[in-house]
């Protein structure tokens, strides 16, 4: 033991150290608030009972203790709805606006048991919440089930986003010279197959499904055990996978993405085509992205799902030729080529392609149509349209446009963002359909209102809708008139200058 002559033994000095007061923050002027106010009841409490039991000694502390005691929070009131049924409550809830379902299931854990029989389209980002059956339990009826995204491994605290067509997903700052997603990203065919399985047995009355790699024998499950399937999304399949979809008899709607470009590869040729043609014979509307294919594909199409109003080609990787199968579609309506490089590489003579005698719209979105001998027979197939819609095609010169006219019975046409299309070559389609009543130009900047003809002039007085929004160079500038902006700086500031 150490011992100091300087200090005496048993009497040791204390060092005095003066602490300058902190003041007090906003939260401790709340807590002394809230304390004086339970001192104050608790006084008010004292100051009830007996003299010698309520007064405190003066030199102790105040019992924090009996502040909190004293405190009393107000009973809750009671639950008038616990008095309704399940059901009476579920035909509340159902004529209520769907934002109001998430706000309401928050109330309590009845309410939130009742949203979950309210919901009938989920689409699922964590495989976990399908794999573990959370999601059988917190939504029984369900009708509409979507898992693309569910099974896709991607960093979900991503803030980097990329979409292709209509796939969206969370990627990382790594660039992979195999695109955006491996083929380690998405689950094994085996894996998605009993997610499917589970489902199929959760959902009997499942109408629609969005499913990424699965194999024919999930697929096979789903249509045996959903009979009133009708919809039907498929990522990333082959032939072979569309075995099982075959046998959805009622299926109405389908869409096949078999190649997106930076995503995933899949080959859905005429052999796939013709397995669905042969099993899904209901179909109205069919929509193709990235599938090969040829003129057998699209012609057994035609031939058994004679019910067909709705054909798509997305990015379509057709064979030269396809274009006069069309003709054994005898019930299409509607023919959409979204983003597809060109029409058809070799068509063919006229006299092979034939038309569609019921078709009444034709729309191209940002399709290539400088090849002359595709767009020209495109025309002659659908020589029996109404209504024709350009969107921000590529290579569309007045030559190309002037193929239109072989269609005589046009009433709409649509033109957007068709840059090399001038006013002459509009017009000189125009005036060679009779029947026109509608038409709508926006964005088209060779075209001018300068270089509008009186004939131009005069059948745009007798149409029953004009939108004419062509060059947006002149419609700013004609807004802004009189407004002093969009002048030079230098004689803008002049007028400023004292």
């Amino acid at each position: 033991m150490s011992y100091s002559p300087d200090r005496k033994s048993g009497s040791p000095i204390k060092s005095q150290v003066l602490k300058r007061p902190r003041p007090l923050s906003l939260p401790d002027q709340a807590l002394k608030y809230v304390i004086t106010k339970m001192q104050l009841q608790s006084h008010h409490h004292y100051s009830s009972l007996s003299p010698s039991t309520a007064s405190p000694s003066p030199h102790s502390e105040p019992d924090l203790s009996s502040g909190f005691n004293s405190l009393t929070l107000d009973p809750p009131g009671p639950d008038s709805t616990s008095l309704l049924s399940d059901e009476l409550l579920l035909s509340v809830f159902a004529k209520l606006p769907i934002s109001q379902y998430l706000p309401n299931s928050l109330v309590c854990k009845r309410w939130l048991y009742l949203h979950g029989r309210l919901v009938q389209s989920v689409k699922v980002f964590d495989w976990g919440f399908l794999d573990s059956g959370r999601v059988f339990a917190r939504f029984p009826n369900l009708t509409e089930f979507d898992i693309v995204h569910a099974c896709i491994r991607s960093p979900r605290n991503s803030g980097i986003l990329v979409t292709r067509k209509a796939l969206t997903v969370h990627v990382d700052s790594l660039f992979s010279p195999n695109g955006f997603i491996e083929e380690s990203d998405v689950l094994k065919n085996s894996v998605v197959d009993d997610g499917l399985r589970l489902i199929a047995s959760s959902y009997p009355n499942l109408r629609r499904i969005a499913v990424i790699g699965a194999s024919e024998n999930g697929l096979l499950r789903i249509a045996e055990d959903c009979q009133t399937l009708q919809e039907l999304e498929l990522h990333c399949c082959g032939d072979l996978a569309l075995k099982g979809i075959s046998a959805c008899r009622n299926l109405q709607i389908v869409k096949l993405i078999a190649c997106v470009d930076g995503f995933y590869k899949a080959v859905i040729s005429d052999i796939g085509l013709t397995i669905l043609a042969q099993g899904c014979r209901r179909l109205v509307k069919l929509e193709l992205c990235g599938c090969e294919g040829s003129y057998d594909g699209i012609k057994a199409i035609g031939q058994c799902c004679q019910m067909l109003e709705e054909l798509t080609l997305n990015d379509h990787r057709m064979d030269g030729g396809w274009l006069a199968s069309l003709p054994f579609c005898g019930n299409l309506k509607t023919l959409t080529l979204q983003s597809c490089k060109d029409i058809d590489s070799s068509p063919g003579p006229d006299e092979h392609l034939g038309f569609c005698p019921t078709i009444e719209g034709l729309h191209l979105r940002r399709c290539q149509v400088r090849d002359k001998h595709g767009v020209r027979a495109l025309f002659l197939v659908c020589e029996a349209v109404r209504d024709i819609v350009l969107q921000d095609c590529w290579g569309l010169v007045d030559e190309v446009f002037a193929f239109a006219s072989i269609c005589r019975r046009v009433k709409l046409i649509s033109l957007q963002g068709c840059s090399l299309l001038t006013t002459g070559g509009l017009e000189s389609v125009l005036l060679c359909w009779k029947e026109l009543q509608r038409l709508r130009v926006v964005s088209c900047n060779n075209i001018t209102d300068s270089e509008t003809t009186p004939a131009l002039a005069t059948l745009f007085s007798v149409l029953k809708e004009l939108t004419w929004r062509p060059n947006t160079r002149s419609l700013l500038s004609s807004s802004l008139a009189g407004t002093g902006m969009g002048l030079k700086g230098g004689r803008f500031f002049k007028s400023l200058k004292p």
